[in-house]
């Protein structure tokens, strides 16, 4: 069998399928994509990337940079910030930049990138513009930086709560491969729901490589069928008043988020349980990863897993919660443990989800604590696979009323 020829150019190259490439190089080839299926589906449509630098998003620039002539060409440009808040003023701007007819382009696909301590200072920025919302065919992804074991910051970031509170959605992609596919999907969720999109990115994620699927093709873009859009549609406009960009937010906007996840499967059942399935495991991003090492290192693959009744949930938008997902993951089991790094957010909505659930139906829901409010899986730090591991696998657990158990005969 011939061997494949493979170079180091082929990481931006889109006709090439298998690609061996990092986090950073992966947001390149990400623009790069977006730009031709734009040209494919007739839209000529142009990139503005800007932000300001900082680890794990250090190294972003620099591909960018190297990349800058390919950029160019595809009519994507890369600008530095001054600082992360000026960088979002002026994503909010492009957005607008087809609104009078006079824009060269029929829209802007702009990305955003910050530290967490950029996040926090580019509130108001973020919430401005997440209220004005995004052109039709623009759209905006905002890169989280996120320290969670302070590497190279003077605080631990988690910088979901930030977007949570100006009402941005949020992807938490597990690895490289996803990195490329969920911004792929943001920015179709940003130009379909109107709002700007956060996209989490660790340093175990970004900083990472793998060989991965870069086709153009590979994501497929489901439009939901069972939204009914507003007469006015979601998108910016001219003309705008306070009042009504909050009320389209809350009325309209998160509806179609989460339309928008269920019609192209963001969060998906990776292992059933088998016939009888007791436990349920809803995780994300890299705790999912943590998940099926801790699994691993407890000698338990899917088939052993789905004889124990085990099964698997994983969750693509972290916020908002598609509850109606989660909650036919969740009914019938006996327990269901949340696994997230940092402070619960997916755990306190599963809660809310299934407060008015019939008891019969109402499954034990640990995370962060135990049912009696003990804790069980640290906020602080970092979550590692063998604490995970620990909590499933404990043959003496100090909570045993969750913990796995071998079926019956």
């Amino acid at each position: 069998m011939a061997l494949q020829r493979v170079t180091l150019d082929d990481k931006y190259d889109l006709t090439q399928r298998r690609v061996f490439v990092t986090g950073y190089q992966a947001l390149v080839r990400m623009c790069l994509l977006q730009k031709e299926r734009d040209r494919r589906a007739g839209l000529n449509t142009a990139g503005y990337v800007t932000g300001y630098r900082g680890s794990p998003l250090g190294g972003l620039d620099y591909q960018f940079q190297r990349a800058g002539t390919l950029c160019t060409a595809n009519d994507i440009l890369f600008q530095p910030a001054i600082n992360e808040d000026l960088a979002a003023t002026a994503l909010w701007g492009s957005q607008q930049a087809e609104l009078r007819g006079e824009g060269r382009f029929a829209g802007v696909f702009g990305m955003w990138y910050g530290k967490g301590p950029g996040v926090d200072r580019s509130g108001d920025a973020l919430r401005h513009a997440n209220f004005a919302g995004t052109s039709k065919h623009g759209g905006v992804l905002a890169l989280m930086g996120d320290d969670h074991t302070a590497e190279s910051s003077t605080t631990a970031h988690q910088s979901e709560f930030n977007f949570v509170d100006v009402m941005i959605p949020i992807l938490n992609p597990a690895g490289v491969q996803e990195i490329i596919d969920y911004g792929i999907y943001g920015w179709a969720m940003s130009r379909f729901t109107g709002t700007w999109v956060g996209l989490k990115c660790m340093h175990e994620t970004v900083e990472s490589t793998a060989v991965i699927d870069g086709s153009l093709d590979r994501v497929e873009i489901v439009v939901p069928a069972d939204y009914a859009m507003p007469p006015d549609g979601l998108n910016i406009r001219l003309d705008d008043t306070i009042l009504g960009m909050e009320a389209r937010l809350h009325d309209y906007k998160r509806d179609a988020m989460l339309a928008f996840v269920r019609a192209n499967r963001l969060n998906r059942v990776i292992t059933s349980g088998g016939r009888s399935p007791k436990i349920g495991v809803i995780t994300v991003g890299k705790s999912y990863l943590d998940v099926r090492q801790a699994l691993d290192e407890l000698g338990l693959d899917e088939a052993e897993a789905e004889r124990l009744g085990l099964a698997i949930y994983k969750v693509g938008l972290v916020w908002p919660l598609e509850t109606q997902g989660a909650i036919a993951f969740s009914e019938g089991k006996r327990d269901v443990l949340v696994v997230e790094e940092k402070r619960p957010i997916i755990e306190q909505q599963l809660k809310d989800a299934l407060f008015n659930s019939p008891a019969d139906k109402r499954p034990v829901v640990v995370g962060k604590t135990d049912e009696r409010g003990q804790m069980l899986l640290k906020s602080d730090g970092e979550l590692t696979p063998f604490e995970i591991a620990s909590a499933i696998g404990d043959p003496k657990p100090a909570h045993p009323s969750w913990t796995l158990e071998p079926p019956t005969a």
